[in-house]
């Protein structure tokens, strides 16, 4: 049985954090991106989430280029194809190469329709089997010390499961060591996002002594060479992100033994679809896997909760609550956490509506697309 989508709808969104948000790559406080819309015959509407940056920090794609490649490539792909299950999506989108994100935002809509007319939440359609899930906090780097430990405070009494701190040269190793004194217990990870090289490798060494959970990416976005060479080294497990797009990239990691953690992100890797084999493949060869955010809106981590219901989704992922990023989100009701837990939602598909107000508010412009 078909999926007969009946109208697409892009929706440029322009949402401003809380504060600002810094990396090792750059920092940001407007976020600007897409709420893709499919509607079908009966009134069904699946929405999906675009998580490219305005500028190519993180991966090569844009906002920009991710309106290009799904206006002028992905979407008349969906307009001459019949879909009857939403893993065709990624199979249709096959011959575009890359530009992950750009699919993802929509194969995530069609996940979401295909949910709700299935009258299933979309945990539910993708094979999940928790009711709940653990989830931590990225908190990016700070401009003093005792920001971080301030903020870092606010979030262990708010019970979240998990710490990730942002890191770069110069602001790593006594900063981790300053955390580590004042919270001797706490589970936290230091995410470098690309900032370092082997060169750095006897300072790296130098982590071990922190009982880290894991060291994010610390070498180079499309390496796994490098970095079988530094796990070696380390007693320190290493996760990869920006490094695993595919599930041929994830199997080539484990097999070189690049990392022992992998993160997931539905953007990064394509769509739900890829997200899910890569998954099964770590869970076949016993490496843990996290999800991890894109700051999204409430959209973006309606679908990363759905995907961490599925089984090998060991450690916490990065779905903060909305109020922790957001003064208002675009869903309703927010994604709200407590002692470090989400209930997952049992409604059809994403398992929350769309706030029409605070999406008016914060919504440049909207194209629609007739099928």
């Amino acid at each position: 049985m078909s999926i007969p989508i009946m109208q697409l709808k892009l929706h440029k969104l322009n949402m401003k954090l809380k504060e600002p948000f810094r990396t090792s790559f750059g920092t940001f406080q407007d976020k600007e991106f897409f709420i893709t819309e499919v509607i079908d015959v009966k009134g069904n509407h699946g929405y999906g989430e675009s998580v490219a940056f305005s500028s190519p920090w993180y991966t090569e794609e844009t906002v920009k280029t991710s309106l290009h490649v799904m206006e002028d490539f992905l979407i008349p792909i969906l307009k001459e194809n019949e879909i009857s299950h939403p893993d065709q999506v990624s199979e249709l989108f096959q011959p575009i190469k890359r530009n992950n994100m750009a699919k993802s935002a929509l194969e995530g809509a069609v996940w979401d329709l295909y949910a709700k007319r299935e009258n299933q939440s979309l945990a539910k359609a993708l094979g999940g089997e928790k009711n709940e899930i653990e989830v931590g906090v990225s908190i990016g780097i700070k401009p003093t010390v005792q920001e971080l430990l301030d903020t870092i405070q606010e979030s262990v009494d708010e019970g979240y499961k998990r710490i990730k701190i942002k890191i770069k040269p110069g602001w790593d190793l006594d900063i981790l060591k300053a955390v580590r004194n004042k919270f001797p217990d706490l589970p936290m990870m230091a995410d470098a996002n690309s900032a370092y090289s082997l060169k750095d490798i006897g300072h790296l060494q130098k982590f071990d002594e922190l009982d880290l959970m894991m060291i994010e990416q610390p070498l180079g976005s499309d390496d796994i060479v490098d970095h079988a060479k530094l796990q070696s080294e380390l007693k320190t497990p290493i996760c990869l992100d920006e490094s695993i797009h595919s599930l041929e990239t994830a199997k080539k990691a484990v097999e070189l033994g690049s990392c022992k953690i992998i993160n997931i992100k539905i953007g990064r890797v394509g769509g739900l679809t890829e997200a899910k084999k890569i998954h099964d493949f770590c869970m076949a060869r016993n490496i843990a896997v996290w999800c991890g955010g894109m700051l999204e809106s409430g959209v973006g981590r309606a679908h990363n909760i759905a995907l961490t219901t599925l089984n090998q989704f060991v450690l916490p992922g990065d779905t903060a609550g909305s109020s922790k990023y957001w003064e208002k989100d675009i869903i309703k009701p927010e994604v709200v956490v407590e002692n470090g837990i989400i209930q997952v939602p049992e409604q059809p598909g994403i398992g929350y509506e769309m706030d029409d107000t605070a999406m008016n508010e914060y919504v440049e412009w909207t194209k629609v697309f007739h099928f």
